[in-house]
């Protein structure tokens, strides 16, 4: 099943559709989705390495306007959707004590986090719910998400070859770690906070 979706993404960057795609699943992510973008960011760029600035540029716009999405959701929604999404991922201890933290740590809050493996989407909720600056939500999200998703483009562009030649050998191997990591940053969430 890996091989497939990872097979399915190589033959979609060749398509006019990948940047929807792209586009779709970081905007999912930053709000509600709990697959990160990297999924497909990563095997359409070794793939397509000539688009690999454009594909960050769109995940990077894409996850920001997701995190509105999210932060609306925290500001408007909590009580209902916010409160669902945030048991659906069993973060009720430590959504709260997340936006506790804003009166302390307030743009650290987003930055760090923002670049770690804890799932965007609690932040944007989060700092929607702690009703946070919106304009400082936006512009520390674009700092941060641009900051990950173009060193990642980075990182792609200079060892694109060797990156795709790992993953085309052992794939499943990188799935399970990179399920390790988002595993992790749900934990990491909980024990942190």
């Amino acid at each position: 099943m890996i091989r497939r979706l990872y097979e399915w993404i190589l033959a979609l960057s060749g398509k006019p559709s990948a940047p929807w795609a792209l586009g779709a699943v970081a905007f999912a992510e930053s709000s509600f989705f709990p697959v990160p973008p990297d999924v497909m960011l990563v095997p359409m760029a070794v793939s397509r390495p000539d688009r690999v600035w454009f594909y960050a540029t769109i995940t990077t716009i894409a996850s920001v306007l997701g995190g509105l999405v999210g932060y609306a959701i925290g500001a408007l929604l909590f009580d209902s959707l916010g409160q669902w999404l945030i048991k659906l991922y069993g973060l009720q201890n430590s959504a709260t004590t997340f936006q506790d933290s804003y009166a302390t740590y307030g743009h650290w809050v987003i930055l760090l986090k923002g670049l770690t493996p804890i799932p965007y989407k609690l932040v944007t909720i989060t700092s929607g719910f702690a009703h946070y600056s919106l304009f400082w939500f936006t512009v520390l999200s674009v700092i941060t998400r641009g900051a990950r998703f173009f060193l990642l483009a980075a990182l792609l562009g200079r060892y694109g070859v060797q990156i795709r030649g790992v993953l085309d050998r052992h794939l499943n191997a990188v799935a399970a770690i990179s399920l390790a990591v988002i595993v992790l940053g749900f934990v990491l969430f909980k024990v942190i906070l």
